[in-house]
């Protein structure tokens, strides 16, 4: 694929205190690293559900929603944010970032896909997850142990190649070509 992906990077947490913005730094900095994204991180506590969010969505060809594990699921804002919008999720890649306690922030995830599926955006199997969070980075926000690269860049391919594929699925739609 010659064609920049345009990467939303959703931070899905707005409480105060929150982790989000050091586990969504590292992992946009690692897709900046790649020529072949563009990278928009998507800050609710900025955006909200009303201001900006689903023109940005809109304008991905792959999104990456880095979220906690809240009471096992989810933040809520997350949740009225993506019920703001609609079409624009429909045949794009959702990667996840997770992160949380013992679970890693895994629950979350798993409510998140049936959510995007009924958007029919196209959830990646593969995931990066951090348990006990705030102890997996160091003083620079950088992960402490190096096979979270690794996981990053094995999701970072499967969103390049998903979103080359559905980008491709979508220009032959609109043009009336069967799929």
């Amino acid at each position: 694929m010659t064609e920049t992906v345009r990467l939303a990077v959703v931070i899905g947490s707005v409480r105060e205190g929150r982790f989000g913005p050091v586990v969504a730094s590292w992992f946009a900095e690692l897709a900046r690293r790649r020529p072949a994204f563009s990278v928009d991180v998507v800050d609710l506590l900025e955006t909200g559900p009303d201001t900006g969010f689903a023109p940005r969505i809109g304008a991905a060809d792959a999104v990456v929603i880095v979220t906690p594990e809240y009471n096992h699921s989810f933040p809520g804002p997350l949740k009225t944010a993506i019920d703001a919008t609609g079409g624009e999720w429909r045949d794009k890649p959702v990667g996840f970032v997770a992160y949380g306690g013992l679970s890693g922030g895994l629950r979350a995830v798993e409510h998140l896909r049936p959510v995007l599926a009924e958007l029919h955006a196209v959830g990646l199997r593969d995931t990066v997850s951090f348990h006990g969070a705030a102890g997996a980075f160091d003083t620079t926000g950088r992960p402490r142990e190096e096979v979270a690269d690794a996981a990053a860049t094995v999701l970072l391919d499967a969103l390049q190649w998903w979103a080359g594929t559905l980008r491709r699925a979508r220009l032959d739609h609109a043009a009336g070509s069967p799929t």
